[in-house]
């Protein structure tokens, strides 16, 4: 693609997707920089690879010249930043991030997965089968993935993998040739405002795909809505046109399975990742791949060497008779999924959650989801709610959550509280849940557990 610009500044560049696509534009040859609200890995590796970030809201750190400078922002961040406030009052060329990607991808062949949950998981992998070709792939991706340690994979070929992502509607920016939906469920309602409206913004994603997509059975998506060719997965489910049969499950909890596909079966397929949930994963990043024209032999044997996104069942600590697994589940759907698989991993052991809701308004919404997930647990151990962009609501605590679990056992404390509390647990299996800023604990935890 044609560049146009000398100079990318990102507002709100600490976001994964936004953190990829500046890695994109340093990659091009362009002078990178950008704000975020707050210090983190992901900025951390950014300033080591080059690219300045600040983290106070400062206009005059923005590079002078507006004719050579593209500005792409995140609309998580406030429309009364004074940043954002700056570039628009002063000439400067502004695009928000999905259409910074939208435009990135045209002209290629995107392969791209949405859903509201699982999209990660699943165009990680996708871009993990790719790379096992000879050709290989670009990819943007919504996690960092621990194969190759980036949320960016760069080509010299036209094949480009996105998350395709549904908050404001991003994923409308985007025109596949093959696509997956994962999930619809009810979520970002502060945008859609209803259920009803968000599916409506799936189906015009559909529509947009241009070749071929892979739905999970059971989603309210028809033939006669798109011109793409539809097929269907699952997970085990016989109706499904992929889906797994003969499934074995190994003492370390990975899967084993024979692929049932439209003319054949691809069989002995053995899931790099844990729980059953990586197994429905990998049978869409597989369907994807078939359709785009991969053999099965490289499927099989990247499905095997796949070893995940960061934060997606993420196995950080497994000995002793202990285990810890992070997770970025968010959502009541994720939460219930997340815990199922943890239950077929780990029969009969005690299962530890820590959870720190995300967002108000997602509070709000969904507290006897959140409540009935999260009962699933032996131990709960919730903490408070993390803002993002968001103001507080009056009534609205983890509280509201908190008073409906029926979990044996729980505690509702602040995040400060966390460290002094799991030194003194015995643990069995620990997992950490949310988007917010529980990231922060993983490593003390993970060195706490190698220290015991």
């Amino acid at each position: 693609m044609r560049i146009g610009y000398k100079r990318v500044y990102f507002i709100g560049i600490g976001g994964i997707g936004m953190s990829a696509i500046a890695r994109f534009y340093k990659f091009q040859g362009c002078e990178v920089s950008g704000y975020d609200r707050t210090e983190s890995a992901l900025t951390d590796k950014l300033v080591e690879e080059g690219i300045p970030v600040h983290y106070t809201d400062s206009p005059e750190l923005i590079p002078a010249n507006a004719k050579e400078t593209l500005v792409i922002y995140t609309p998580a961040v406030p429309d009364n930043l004074s940043e954002l406030q700056y570039v628009r009052q002063n000439g400067y060329k502004i695009v928000k991030r999905s259409r910074a990607l939208g435009e990135i991808t045209r002209g290629q062949s995107c392969l791209a997965v949405a859903g509201t949950h699982g999209k990660t998981t699943t165009s990680t992998l996708v871009a993990h089968i790719l790379q096992e070709t000879e050709k290989g792939c670009s990819a943007f991706l919504g996690g960092i993935s621990k194969n190759y340690g980036t949320n960016l994979l760069m080509s010299r070929n036209n094949v480009v993998v996105a998350e395709a992502d549904e908050f404001d509607r991003s994923f409308l920016q985007l025109c596949p040739s093959i696509a997956a939906i994962t999930a619809m469920d009810a979520d970002h309602l502060d945008i859609y405002g209803t259920l009803e409206n968000m599916q409506d913004a799936f189906r015009k994603f559909a529509a947009q795909v241009s070749e071929t997509l892979i739905v999970k059975i059971g989603l309210p998506i028809r033939q006669t809505e798109v011109s793409a060719r539809i097929y269907t997965y699952a997970f085990d489910d016989p109706e499904a046109d992929f889906h797994a049969q003969n499934l074995r499950l190994d003492k370390d909890g990975h899967y084993t399975y024979d692929l049932v596909r439209p003319g054949g079966v691809l069989k002995d397929i053995r899931v790099g990742t844990l729980g059953w949930v990586n197994v429905e994963n990998s049978i869409a990043a597989a369907a994807i791949c078939l359709c785009f024209g991969v053999d099965g032999q490289v499927i099989r044997k990247a499905i095997d060497s796949y070893q995940g996104a960061c934060r997606r069942l993420d196995e950080r600590f497994n000995r002793d008779g202990r285990t810890y697994i992070d997770d970025y589940a968010h959502h009541p759907a994720e939460l219930a999924t997340a815990i199922s698989s943890l239950r077929g991993i780990f029969p009969g052991r005690k299962i530890t959650a820590v959870f720190q809701p995300h967002l108000y308004t997602r509070t709000r919404d969904f507290a006897p989801e959140f409540a009935e997930a999260l009962s699933a647990v032996d131990k709960l151990i919730l903490l408070d709610i993390y803002p993002a962009r968001e103001e507080p609501i009056e009534g609205v605590s983890s509280e509201i959550i908190f008073k409906d679990v029926t979990a044996p056992e729980k505690v509702l404390i602040t995040k400060e509280e966390l460290m002094p509390l799991l030194e003194k647990e015995d643990i069995d299996v620990l997992v950490t849940f949310g988007a917010g800023n529980i990231d922060r604990f993983i490593e003390p935890i993970t060195k706490m557990l190698e220290d015991k």
